[in-house]
C-alpha cells in the first residue's frame, strides 16, 4: 500500500523500518531522517513515522555468537538515533532463524479471494524431504508424517520450488533470503541452544539495551512467535502467556512490553487472546489485529488467515480490553494513552487479486479489516 493510499485510509502514522540495513549494523540518524523526509514529502506532511517494525535482532545476538558485543553496541546506537528522530516505539522479535512462516502465501479461498496459510503437512514435506533436516521425522506424529511422505511423492519440481520459496525465500521488505545450505548452517548455530538458553539470551539482550531505552524514553515491544510453536527443531520463547509473563516479570520495566499480535498468538488453541490482553494491558505498546482459523485444536496445527471478524480470535473482546486500557492510561496522564495499531495482514479480494502486492499486505483486504475494527470500536464506545 502506498503512502497516499494509507493517507486515504485514514492512517495517522506509518509503521516502517530500514530494511536495507543488515541486522547487526547500526542505523544512523541520517538514514532515519531520509526515511522520515520521504514519508513527509509523499504524504504532504500528513503522515509521520510512528512505530519502528522491526529493529531486527541479529542471529549473533540471539545465539550470543562471535561479535555479540559489537552487535549490541550497534543496536544501542540505533535506539539512540531513533529516539533523536522522535520515534519512541520499537517492535522486534526473538524468533530464531526464520521470521513469520507460511507454506502458501496466496491460498485460494472458496469465495475466490486468497489468504496466507500454514499447512503442517506441507511444512513437514519441506522439513523432512526437501531440507532433509537430521532428526526431523521425530518432530511429527505418525499421521502427519505419512501424509507428508505421500504428498511429497506426488509433487512436481515446480511445486517443491514454490514451497521452498514460500518458507525461506525471505519476507516482504527484508534482507534475509536463504538457500538450503545457508539455512542448514543457520540451524547448526542453534545446536547447543535449548529453550532455557534462548530465554536467557533474550533476557541478557534486554538487560544490555535497557539502560539506553530508559534514558531515551523508548518503548520496546516484542512480537510473539509466528506460528507459536517450534519449527525446524528450533526453540521458541515468545509463544504463550507464560512466555510473556516470564519475560516481563524478569525484565520488569515500563520500557519493556509486548506487541500484542492476535493472529500469531491465536494460532495456538492454548492461547486466550482476551485473557492475554487483559493480563498484560499496561505493557502493551503496539497492536497487530488480525485473525486466524485453525484446522484442529491441536498444537502444532494448520491454519489460515481469516477475515478480521471471522476467525477464532475474539476480536471484539480484545478491542474491548484495549479501549479500557487506553481510557485508564488517559486518566493517569500517560503519554502512551493511544496504543498504535495496524490491521495486520489481510485477505486478497477484489482488485487485490491482480495488484501483485506483497503477500499479507493487500490494500482492499486490509481496508476491509480496518473498517471492521473501526466498527467494533464505534459500537463499544457507544455501548
Amino acid at each position: 500500500m502506498s503512502l497516499s493510499s494509507a493517507q486515504q485510509a485514514g492512517a495517522s502514522g506509518i509503521v516502517t523500518a530500514l530494511h536495507h540495513i543488515p541486522p547487526g549494523d547500526a542505523w544512523t540518524i541520517e538514514e532515519i531522517r531520509t526515511r522520515q523526509d520521504d514519508i513527509n514529502v509523499k504524504s504532504g506532511g500528513a503522515l509521520t513515522w510512528a512505530v519502528t517494525e522491526s529493529l531486527p535482532v541479529s542471529e549473533v545476538i540471539k545465539t550470543k555468537g562471535r561479535g555479540y558485543h559489537a552487535h549490541i553496541e550497534a543496536y544501542k546506537a540505533s535506539l539512540v538515533a531513533l529516539a533523536a528522530a522522535g520515534i519512541p516505539t520499537v517492535c522486534y522479535n526473538f524468533m530464531p532463524v526464520l521470521d513469520w512462516t507460511r507454506t502458501d502465501l496466496r491460498w485460494s479461498l472458496p469465495n475466490g479471494g486468497r489468504a496466507m496459510r500454514f499447512d503442517l503437512t506441507l511444512f513437514a514435506v519441506f522439513d523432512c524431504f526437501i531440507l532433509n533436516r537430521g532428526g526431523a521425522t521425530e518432530d511429527y506424529d505418525k499421521v502427519t508424517l505419512e501424509h507428508a511422505k505421500r504428498h511429497f511423492s506426488m509433487m512436481a519440481d515446480a511445486d517443491k520450488s514454490a514451497l521452498m520459496s514460500a518458507i525461506i525465500a525471505g519476507l516482504p521488505g527484508a534482507m534475509e533470503s536463504w538457500t538450503l545450505a545457508e539455512l542448514r548452517d543457520a540451524l547448526a548455530s542453534y545446536a547447543d541452544i535449548d529453550r532455557d538458553q534462548l530465554r536467557q539470551n533474550h533476557v541478557d539482550f534486554l538487560s544490555e539495551i535497557l539502560p539506553t531505552a530508559k534514558e531515551h524514553g523508548l518503548r520496546l515491544c516484542c512480537h510473539p512467535d509466528d506460528p507459536p510453536f517450534s519449527l525446524l527443531g528450533l526453540p521458541r520463547v515468545m509463544s504463550s502467556e507464560d512466555d510473556y509473563n516470564f519475560l516481563l516479570d524478569t525484565v520488569d520495566c515500563q520500557s519493556v512490553g509486548m506487541t500484542l499480535c492476535t493472529g500469531s498468538l491465536g494460532a495456538s488453541p492454548h492461547n486466550d487472546c482476551v485473557a492475554i490482553a487483559r493480563r498484560f494491558a499496561p505493557k502493551i505498546h503496539f497492536l497487530h489485529l488480525r485473525n486466524i482459523r485453525r484446522d484442529a485444536e491441536t498444537n502444532p496445527c494448520s491454519f489460515f488467515e481469516d477475515e478480521h471478524l471471522g476467525g477464532q480470535v475474539d476480536m471484539v473482546g480484545v478491542i474491548d480490553v484495549i479501549l479500557g486500557e487506553e481510557a485508564r492510561r488517559k486518566r493517569e496522564g500517560r503519554q502512551d494513552d493511544q496504543i498504535p495499531m495496524r490491521p495486520d495482514h489481510g485477505q486478497e479480494i477484489l482488485s487485490d487479486i491482480a495488484a501483485d502486492l506483497h503477500p499479507g499486505y493487500p490494500a482492499v483486504g486490509r481496508l476491509k479489516g480496518l473498517a471492521e475494527i473501526r466498527g467494533v470500536v464505534a459500537g463499544l464506545r457507544r455501548g
